[in-house]
């Protein structure tokens, strides 16, 4: 894992939550998907949670947890300054 990754994940997921998929790729959307928690999206790709786990690879799957926390904290800090 690198922190390249890590940053590589962030990016695609808030572009993904602030202007939709855009040019991602499958695997892209799915990992963006993952760490915005929305199913919705990954039933509107077809795919189950399973196969988007199987899909991002367990490198990236083991970077969702702090990307996902990597957003919210940026959420937080921007509602506390707005």
């Amino acid at each position: 894992m690198t922190d390249h990754e890590l940053r590589h994940i962030i990016t695609k997921a808030r572009d993904a939550k602030h202007g939709g998929f855009g040019v991602l790729s499958t695997s892209e959307k799915l990992a963006a998907a993952l760490v915005l928690n929305r199913p919705d999206w990954l039933a509107e790709m077809n795919y189950t949670l399973a196969e988007a786990i199987e899909r991002v690879g367990a490198e990236w799957l083991s970077l969702i947890p702090e990307a996902a926390r990597a957003l919210e904290y940026e959420d937080e800090r921007a509602a506390g300054n707005a």
